[in-house]
């Protein structure tokens, strides 16, 4: 049986070389979302991408060191997300933070494919 629940996604644009307190800011941040029993969090890792600054990020052949984008998914509900909100943006800084509300469809463990 399909069971439909309404959460919130966020998404948290980052880079590869944030730091939060000398740990990869992603790192710190599923650690964080862990610890504080988030129902999913996902880190994706970009191709390419450019923010407000305008300043281009990308991985080319001889760049080693690129600060390549990442985004940080995050599944919850609306309260849970807001109740960790304020760790969140004390943990990013200016970063971009987008919420979205969405719609999880889950099925019930009697009927799940084999």
């Amino acid at each position: 049986m399909r069971q439909l629940e309404e959460h919130l996604l966020m998404r948290i644009f980052i880079g590869e070389g944030d730091r939060f307190k000398h740990t990869p800011l992603y790192e710190a941040l599923l650690d964080m979302l862990r610890k504080e029993g988030i129902a999913g969090a996902t880190v994706l890792r970009g191709v390419c991408s450019f923010g407000t600054n305008r300043l281009y990020h990308t991985q080319k052949l001889l760049d080693l060191s690129a600060d390549l984008p990442l985004i940080v998914e995050v599944v919850d509900s609306e309260e849970k997300i807001s109740l960790i909100m304020p760790r969140i943006e004390e943990m990013v800084g200016d970063a971009m933070i987008t919420l979205e509300k969405v719609t999880v469809v889950r099925r019930s463990q009697e009927h799940k494919a084999q």
